[in-house]
């Protein structure tokens, strides 16, 4: 059975939507900015911030009640992704919602605590009851008027890339008709501090893959895909055509030096898609800007790929590192690409790593791409690959 993606929506520090995105990729400009500007915080680290705060995203989506940021960024992207689907959520179709997300309604509790630690009495408690991370995914379903099967993934950085795989499984099972997958992930003073307690956040804009690297940035933003049968759709943006999870059971925060979980998952994927190295025309790799990270992915990509590594970017000097919302972003993007056929330039690469002696691409490439794969490796050894192919 073969799965196609019928609509997508996006939102991100490169842009709201698929045009603003588009148009910020192709112009090589970075959506970072200096530091964080919607909440208070003494750390001035650039950060790939969604230019509105909650309150005009509020007012964009017609909401009065108290909402998550999480959540409104989640429902920015999937209602677009549905209306790009010409899916009316009131037709027979069974359609399902499997969203991701690391911080749930982070943003709104640690809001709360402040007051509330001063005086048990105080404090607005209605802002804590959004912390679950399955709050945002009910608040999503009941925006867009999903009422079918709906599920919350959390596994890190590869949380959106898993929930698109598991998208797949519902589909190929008859479990639904039609399925609104990705994350979605804000920016709050909890992940800055944890991350800059892990020394791995970047004080200047993040270098994935180059000699200099020394960390990454942190972003926020969500993106779904829409998919469905292929034989019950016209006119596809493109299929998934494989896809693979697995563990390399390493270390909670870092990756295996042999890159084990990263080249399973990859060859897991080509093997799903009856595919082979050589039929990869790019990928769009995880490249975080840490020195562990990118190590790892790039002992993988020889592993695999030997000395015909295809063309490969990371768009996180774009978009910053959005945690759940990366795999569901940069799934995104790499359906973009290969509908275009055009890649997206790595920005900040000036020097090759020895050790890995592997270029990006640096440049904007318009090309035609027949099978592009879209890389998510998280916390945990949790690592998942997504294989795009155009139609046949």
């Amino acid at each position: 059975m073969r799965i196609a993606v019928t609509g997508i929506g996006i939102v991100s520090a490169a842009g709201i939507g698929k045009e603003q995105t588009l148009a910020t990729l192709r112009a090589s400009r970075s959506g970072l900015v200096a530091a964080p500007s919607h909440f208070r915080t003494r750390h001035a680290l650039p950060v790939g911030e969604v230019a509105p705060n909650n309150e005009e995203l509020a007012r964009r989506l017609g909401i009065r009640h108290c909402t998550s940021r999480t959540a409104l960024l989640g429902i920015v992207a999937a209602s677009e992704a549905l209306a790009d689907a010409g899916a009316a959520t009131t037709d027979n179709r069974r359609t399902a919602l499997v969203s991701a997300t690391s911080v749930g309604g982070m943003d709104l509790t640690e809001n709360f605590f402040p007051d509330f630690i001063r005086d048990d009495r105080s404090g607005r408690l209605r802002m804590a009851a959004h912390h679950d991370c399955a709050d945002s995914t009910i608040a999503i379903a009941r925006y867009c008027g999903i009422d079918g099967f709906t599920t919350t993934l959390s596994t890190a950085c590869s949380s959106a890339a898993n929930a698109i795989l598991v998208a797949s499984r519902l589909l190929r099972h008859g479990v639904v008709d039609r399925v609104v997958a990705g994350g979605t992930d804000a920016l709050c003073r909890f992940t800055l501090n944890g991350f800059k307690s892990l020394q791995i956040l970047d004080p200047a804009p993040c270098r994935p893959f180059d000699a200099s690297r020394c960390g990454l940035n942190l972003g926020e933003g969500a993106a779904y895909l829409v998919l469905e049968r292929a034989d019950e759709t016209r006119n596809p943006y493109c299929l998934l055509t494989g896809a693979a999870n697995t563990n390399d059971a390493f270390h909670q925060t870092a990756s295996s030096a042999d890159g084990q979980g990263d080249y399973l998952a990859m060859r897991k994927a080509l093997e799903t898609a009856g595919l082979s190295p050589l039929d990869v025309d790019c990928i769009n790799v995880h490249g975080t800007g840490t020195p562990n990270n990118d190590r790892s992915e790039g002992v993988a990509l020889r592993r695999l790929f030997g000395n015909e590594v295809p063309p490969f970017a990371s768009t996180k000097p774009v978009t910053g590192h959005t945690l759940a919302a990366a795999g569901g972003i940069e799934a995104a993007l790499a359906v973009l690409s290969l509908h275009h056929g055009e890649i997206y330039p790595q920005l900040n690469f000036t020097t090759p790593d020895p050790e890995l002696n592997l270029v990006p691409v640096t440049r904007y490439i318009r090309r035609p791409i027949r099978n592009i794969l879209s890389n998510s490796f998280g916390f945990g050894g949790n690592c998942t690959a997504l294989l795009f192919s155009n139609r046949p």
